[in-house]
């Protein structure tokens, strides 16, 4: 009985690692999508990633925007100017909140600015919260912190 129990047991945590690892890969390619689709300026992939809820929140020039359409609709106009993300993945991490909500914090240089403008680069500590839907991971909020020159 005590052998048995051992490897249940045993089984049940390799079980758990695995799903951790598997979630945090998940949300990682998620992630990598969400960069991708940024900085090729891409409406629809943008579109499949973020939650199709009116609670969706995205922070942006200090100012809340709720509600995927309104974000999308940010992002059509900052698209036709300069828009591009660099990340340090050095700094990347996953942060499993529970089965089904992670929280993605990634150090970033965002560089933007209106079309005919010399864009401006500033550093941005990036933080998405995602949710598990039926069909994947999905982003529910966009929160980023915009760091200071030093």
């Amino acid at each position: 009985m005590g052998k048995r129990f051992a490897v249940v047991v045993l089984g049940a945590l390799l079980a758990a690692f695995a799903h951790a690892a598997t979630m945090e890969d998940e949300v990682l390619a998620v992630f990598d999508k969400y960069i991708a689709a940024q900085n090729a300026h891409d409406l629809k992939a943008m579109r499949t990633l973020l939650l199709e809820s009116t609670d969706f929140l995205w922070i942006s020039r200090g100012k809340p925007l709720w509600g995927r359409d309104a974000a999308m609709k940010s992002l059509e106009e900052r698209y036709k100017g300069t828009w591009h993300i660099d990340v340090d993945r050095k700094e990347l991490r996953v942060v499993s909140v529970s089965r089904r909500v992670a929280q993605v914090y990634a150090q970033t240089q965002l560089t933007a600015g209106d079309p005919g403008v010399e864009p401006a680069k500033n550093r941005v500590y990036l933080n998405l919260m995602m949710v598990r839907k039926a069909d994947g991971w999905r982003i529910s909020s966009i929160l980023p912190i915009l760091v200071p020159p030093q």
